[in-house]
């Protein structure tokens, strides 16, 4: 005979409370599905299985989690009568895919979904979908939201919705792209129905960003590299990582972040970019050796080269935390040097990689060896991704016809 009951599992959240979940138990195996709820263990009566009067809103709370019980009680009993040896699996397919809205609703799964980011330690991808699930809730004025609402309407809405509020069309798809991969996990989880897939109509493709990519030429990057930071001392730093990133094919700060002494042998350092998984070797030309011989000279008591990590055992999201607030620093101390050589080119973390590029093209350097450099999967990606460069050999192309 199976049973269900509702419970405070033992697993405590960030601020203290416990989820409560449906317990269902057939054959001396139990099998737990998690609610919308979480209580402190003064709000729960575990022997009951409900709120105890401490919680502000008990008795709504106490109803909607007997509707839940009654209907895995009901789910239960059809089973039994159809085939008496049903399994706990079977219980969970009819309870999960047709009988619960609570799992069907966006906003619980894509917690769902954060949390088994943050397990597997993509915390990154964790904080992109936080910014997106806040931006959606406030759209939409609740967390109550199912994916058949999800609408080619309900995008373009929400879509006019962020440009209202000064969304780019580059800010915009990234949205509209973590949308697209959460209702992708639900249709692979059965949560959500492929007929309704929304984005068949409404294409995500017409938001690519047309801003222009503004790459440094090689008098530029050389600007920064022989800048005499005397005067400025506290920017010694910021020039290494961008001087750093650039004479290693444009090293993403996250690798940067993340490389250590064992990674650097004699000539060559070694690496995997964790955006592609793709292994690197790299040579130690001149300016990646000064860096590297200022940082053992000034060495912290880490396995790291740079000093943006101060210890060796940081969790995934403790690692996360720091690479946001010291990329937020280092960006915005690469205007300050932007100002300083008198660069009038918005300069970010990022434009080293895209000036990596920009100059070995100006140099003539042909584009499938600029794309093994970089790691590019394939040459239409090198081929787009220089496209959206400043391109002087045509302007000193077209010079000749004057």
């Amino acid at each position: 005979m199976a049973t269900v009951k509702t419970v405070l599992r033992k697993r405590k959240l960030a601020e203290g409370s416990y989820p409560i979940s449906l317990r269902v138990c057939k054959d001396r195996k139990s099998k737990y599905f998690q609610t919308i709820f979480r209580a402190f263990p003064m709000e729960w009566n575990q022997a009951k299985g409900n709120f105890t009067g401490k919680n502000s809103n008990n008795i709504q709370n106490n109803r909607l989690l007997l509707k839940f019980k009654d209907r895995a009680l009901k789910i239960l009993s059809d089973l039994e009568m159809e085939k008496s040896d049903f399994t706990l699996k079977d219980f969970e397919n009819r309870f999960r895919i047709i009988h619960n809205p609570v799992q069907q609703n966006v906003f619980y799964f894509w917690n769902e979904i954060m949390e088994e980011f943050i397990f597997a330690g993509r915390t990154g991808n964790a904080r992109a979908n936080k910014g997106c699930y806040n931006s959606l809730k406030k759209f939409n004025k609740s967390t109550q939201l199912n994916f058949k609402e999800i609408t080619p309407s309900f995008l373009y809405k929400y879509e006019a919705f962020l440009r209202s509020r000064g969304g780019s069309d580059g800010g915009i798809g990234v949205r509209m792209r973590t949308i697209r991969a959460l209702y992708n996990f639900a249709i692979e989880r059965k949560i959500a129905k492929e007929l309704e897939y929304p984005f068949k109509i409404y294409k995500v493709s017409k938001l690519k960003g047309r801003s222009l990519k503004k790459a440094l030429t090689l008098e530029e990057v050389l600007k920064i590299r022989n800048l005499d930071l005397k005067k400025y001392p506290w920017l010694v730093n910021t020039r290494h990582y961008f001087i750093f990133s650039f004479y290693t094919r444009g090293m993403n700060f996250a690798d940067m972040m993340k490389l250590e002494w064992k990674d650097t042998d004699q000539d060559k350092i070694y690496y995997k970019r964790s955006k592609t998984k793709g292994n690197f070797k790299i040579k130690i030309v001149l300016p990646v050796q000064e860096i590297l011989n200022h940082y053992k000279e000034f060495a912290i008591d880490t396995k790291y080269v740079f000093p943006i990590l101060l210890n060796n055992n940081m969790t995934p999201p403790q690692l996360e935390n720091r690479k946001h607030k010291t990329l937020i620093r280092y960006n915005k101390e690469l205007k300050e040097i932007a100002v300083i050589c008198g660069i009038d080119k918005n300069l970010t973390s990022y434009v080293a990689r895209h000036s990596f590029a920009n100059c070995l093209k100006q140099k003539g350097v042909a584009t499938d060896i600029i794309s093994e450099s970089m790691g590019h999967q394939n040459l239409a990606v090198t081929q787009a991704y220089l496209k959206e460069f400043d391109n002087s050999v045509l302007d000193d192309a077209i010079e000749i016809l004057v």
